[in-house]
């Protein structure tokens, strides 16, 4: 047996909340499972320091000693991370069967680990303990039982999960809760129940939870998978049947279709169960934290994920807008500014009168009460938006249209002559594209030639080119997405074809959208409305 390492002090983080209600996060673990996610050890000390900054009270960092990733992992996090809310929690197994907890070699690791809080996996399901441990259900106690015994012995703060409890709680309840007990007293502080299969639906939740809190006595924890769909609202059934401890995953990011997502059950329990779980103040940092973690994993965003989706306080129907002029509330169950998200309102062939005015207040115009303006906007928008112009996906279009009917005319910094485009097949395979445009800006002429990876490129660097002498600030623009889609109701390639264009300036983003039977003429009208919109950001007056 090797020298055990001493437990690190102080075992809370400095600014944790209170002890009383655990929110613990195990995106580093468990949320890593999920197909598409490979994270890094950077990768994981950077999300590790966005959860901290959030406020969970628990990190599960990954298992030592199971892969070079995980315990690099913990080694650098002692030495890079200064944890102000978390606490560093490592994973593993109890004991193998038939052999002493002082001389298992992945117990050794959990200890080496230097973590505080060490979470163990139990088997609780009587037909995993005889077929996947192969050993009998009085060896699987004592397996728990000395491992969570032993790693107290040495300092540590245990938790114990029961793989498959819920399942194995059909089987034979009287076992599963034998599980329960034994952990609790051989110094486990908290017990977690888990549905590793995500087959179970709230109601069942709460009244196994309620039971196992009554019969046992132990402190409960709640871990939720998502295969019904009904992570979140398991999770807060446990609550609500006595659980004190949650664990949850960054954006429900998991194993086949994911965990409990943190951000719903921290906003559920602080905005409706009235509950504290976070430090003061970070609640508003939930959509900031949501989309940053999605960066790191390199996943996009979900748009209409609860409470941080970009959709999550957008409304398109007109009788929606209607009632939102009068009141937010009206259609929204929270402010988003609790959860650091804003509300916008969408514009599409759905949109009435009270929609426009409260776009074009987000927008920072002033429609002055002028129906006749306003009526002119929305029968613009519902012709365009017929014709296969989608302004909901496309602000930075629209607001170029709402501009041009205040002004009472087109908002333009450059007249095109003509474009064209040319894509010429080599004899050896390659291909070259290029493209010419002819404009007027600010009373000159110009003709510019510009090669690209493609022919919508090749416009893009002809257009800089012809521009920029005239319009330096376009040196600052990039375009960074290119969408297209072939809209219904026509026929291969005779079919109407819409482009969104997103470009940036180093400090925004903004979608502009072009509509035509031919895709270069439809992406040459949003790469026009999108250095239209970059100079208006600017503040680059437009001609007269």
């Amino acid at each position: 047996m090797t020298d055990v390492p001493e437990a690190p002090e102080p075992d809370a983080a400095p600014d944790a909340v209170s002890d009383d209600f655990h929110v613990f996060d195990t995106t580093l673990r468990d949320g890593a499972q999920r197909e598409g996610i490979n994270l890094t050890v950077a990768d994981k000390l950077t999300i590790a320091r966005y959860l901290d900054d959030f406020g969970v009270g628990f990190i599960e960092g990954g298992w030592p000693g199971a892969n070079p990733r995980d315990t690099e992992f913990f080694q650098r996090a002692r030495e890079e991370i200064d944890f102000r809310h978390a606490r560093l929690v490592a994973f593993g197994a109890t004991r193998k069967a038939g052999v002493r907890v002082e001389d298992d070699p992945q117990v050794a690791a959990l200890l080496e680990s230097q973590a505080p809080v060490i979470t163990l996996v139990a088997k609780s399901h009587v037909g995993h303990v005889e077929l996947a441990l192969r050993t009998t259900p009085e060896e699987n106690l004592a397996m728990v039982r000395d491992t969570v015994a032993y790693l107290r012995e040495q300092g540590r703060r245990v938790f114990l999960d029961c793989e498959h409890f819920f399942d194995g709680y059909a089987l034979d309840p009287v076992y599963a809760k034998q599980v329960v007990r034994t952990a609790s007293e051989a110094g486990a502080d908290v017990v977690v129940l888990c549905d590793t299969n995500g087959g179970m639906l709230p109601a069942q939740i709460t009244a196994v939870v309620r039971t196992v809190l009554a019969d046992t006595g132990a402190r409960l924890g709640i871990h939720a998978q998502d295969d019904t769909g009904c992570a979140v609202a398991n999770t807060l059934a446990a609550v609500d049947a006595g659980a004190t401890h949650v664990q949850c995953t960054a954006n429900g990011y998991g194993e086949r279709v994911g965990n409990s997502n943190l951000f719903p059950v921290v906003a559920a329990l602080e905005l409706k169960y009235g509950r504290r779980v976070l430090p003061e103040g970070k609640l508003a940092e939930t959509t900031r934290i949501s989309h940053a973690i999605a960066e790191v994993v390199n996943l996009t965003p979900s748009t209409h994920q609860p409470y941080v989706g970009v959709s999550a306080f957008a409304h398109k129907a007109g009788l929606h807008a209607s009632a939102i002029k009068v009141d937010p509330d009206l259609y929204q169950h929270i402010d988003p500014a609790l959860v650091g998200n804003t509300m916008r309102m969408l514009v599409s062939d759905m949109a009435g009168r009270a929609s426009i005015e409260l776009k074009g207040k987000e927008l920072g115009i002033d429609l002055g009460g002028d129906r006749a303006l306003v009526g002119r906007v929305v029968e613009r928008v519902k012709e365009r938006e017929l014709a296969g112009y989608t302004y909901e996906a496309a602000d930075a279009s629209f607001e170029l249209l709402l501009r041009e009917e205040v002004r009472g005319g087109a908002l333009r910094y450059f007249t095109v002559e003509s474009w064209r485009a040319i894509v010429e097949d080599r004899p050896d395979g390659t291909h070259a594209n290029e493209a010419t445009v002819k404009l007027w800006a600010k009373g000159e002429r110009i003709v510019a030639t510009a090669e690209g990876n493609g022919p919508v490129n090749a416009l893009d660097r002809a257009l800089r080119v012809g521009l920029e002498r005239i319009y330096p600030q376009l040196a600052h623009l990039e375009l960074v997405d290119y969408k297209v889609r072939i809209l219904e109701g026509a026929q291969g390639t005779e079919s109407i074809t819409r482009v969104l264009v997103s470009t940036s300036d180093g400090q925004g983003e903004w979608s502009t959208v072009g509509v035509a039977e031919n895709v270069i003429a439809a992406s040459w009208q949003a790469l026009d409305d999108a250095y239209a919109y970059g100079l208006l950001r600017a503040g680059v007056e437009p001609q007269e």
